[in-house]
């Protein structure tokens, strides 16, 4: 049986990377899935593989940042396929600055589509999940939510607020089997990953080696992995809850 038969996922940022990645595994495994990204087609290109591959998929633009389109693909998604079982707030930008160089407007961009993005997510989205008595999210945060790091002081910042914030709506929904955990990971082979390696002027090899015990960057497919895991009834006993997947970066 597969993982996730029967289930609807919605998942953001679903363009590329981890999004993308998740939103084909999650169709592998049985779910119908809702593609948003901020680059429709990027969205409608996922979407399309995983109907091609004789799975179900809705692609939408998506500004996360924006209460009326959450609103608006909320709906949608009910309307599409009829719930949402499984919610992947995946959206995410990154920058890494020093903080006096830090500029008002790009901590605020970075605050309202790393947080103000969850948080939207989280509000209408939960409350849906509630009254069919279950479902379950997953945050995108970072090993940068859970330790500090030169130049990551808006990163880390957005990415701490969604683990608190997981843990907070993990404790308010849990009587009405709504379940939300964080996933926090450190670099993953993602335009992310390539930006951090050009900064830090290292190869990605390099940098892998340097910041993970295990010596490489972590796949996409790796996270898609552990992101099947917590929107399957497997995890059904956690919630509120920071999974790692670092190659032991947080363990130095």
């Amino acid at each position: 049986m597969m993982r996730l038969e029967g289930k609807a996922a919605l998942i953001t940022g679903a363009g590329a990377g981890i999004g993308k990645t998740t939103a084909l595994r999650f169709a592998e495994e049985g779910a119908k899935v809702v593609v948003t990204d901020i680059n429709l087609d990027s969205a409608k290109q996922t979407a399309g593989e995983i109907t091609q591959a004789g799975g179900e998929a809705a692609a939408f633009r998506h500004d996360v940042s924006n209460e009326d389109e959450w609103k608006e693909i909320a709906n949608a998604a009910v309307q599409q396929f009829g719930r949402i079982d499984i919610l992947f707030n995946n959206a995410g930008i990154y920058f890494i600055k020093p903080l006096a160089d830090i500029e008002l407007a790009e901590w605020n961009r970075m605050m309202a589509i790393n947080v103000t993005g969850v948080f939207l997510g989280m509000k209408h989205v939960m409350p849906l999940m509630a009254k069919q008595k279950g479902g379950s999210v997953i945050n995108a945060s970072s090993i940068a939510g859970l330790t500090g790091a030169s130049g990551h002081i808006a990163y880390g910042a957005s990415k701490g607020a969604v683990r608190t914030m997981t843990k907070d709506a993990a404790i308010e929904y849990a009587a009405a089997g709504v379940r939300v955990n964080s996933i926090h990971p450190a670099y993953i082979n993602t335009a992310m990953g390539a930006y951090a390696s050009e900064v830090s002027q290292m190869s990605e090899a390099e940098l892998g080696k340097k910041v993970a015990p295990m010596g490489r960057f972590g796949t996409v497919e790796e996270v898609a992995n552990l992101v099947v895991f917590l929107a399957s009834d497997e995890s059904s006993y956690s919630t509120g809850s920071e999974f790692v997947i670092d190659g032991g970066a947080t363990a130095i």
